[in-house]
């Protein structure tokens, strides 16, 4: 054998890029469709269902969402004026006192804040107005009483373990 039959011998070999890709195309296409086959009809995806008309669980729902939602606002105005007063009218001691007691009263009936004021806003209303001078001792009493009663509004631990300190 010449050195030329050899030289034949290794051009007729695939190059090296034709042999890779060969095998990388045939290790897709093996992949894709065992994938597929293999699949159980429950991992696909179901084509979705749409209703013609909402069902009767769901307009209760919403029945239920849009009374919520008015006593909310209605709830939501009682804090909003009694806010008001104690910002623009409220100029003695018992005045200021008596509607942070009010706000301490609807925060009792109503288990909390309504949705829409948020403590951090209504720690600013009364600091505000605190900050404008006039905050004598009794009014500040009265609205850490106020915060104690929204923390524990906000989490009641009425399990509470009287034996255990901690």
């Amino acid at each position: 054998m010449s050195t030329n039959d050899h030289h034949n011998e290794v051009t007729e070999l695939p190059s090296r890029r034709e042999s890779i890709t060969t095998i990388v195309t045939t290790a897709i296409a093996f992949a894709t469709t065992t994938a597929t086959l293999t699949a159980p009809s429950y991992a696909r995806e179901p084509s979705p269902e749409y209703l013609s008309e909402p069902t009767e669980a769901f307009k209760e729902s919403e029945r239920q969402r849009d009374e919520f939602r008015r006593k909310q606002l209605v709830l939501k105005k009682e804090f909003n004026d009694a806010f008001a007063r104690l910002t623009f009218d409220s100029t003695t001691e018992d005045q200021i006192r008596g509607d942070i007691e009010s706000i301490k009263a609807l925060i009792i009936k109503t288990g909390g804040l309504p949705a829409g004021i948020k403590k951090e806003e209504m720690v600013k209303i009364i600091r505000a107005k605190k900050a404008k001078g006039f905050w004598p001792t009794s009014v500040e009493y009265e609205y850490q009483a106020l915060i104690r009663e929204l923390a524990y509004q906000q989490s009641p631990n009425k399990d509470k373990d009287v034996a255990n300190p901690l």
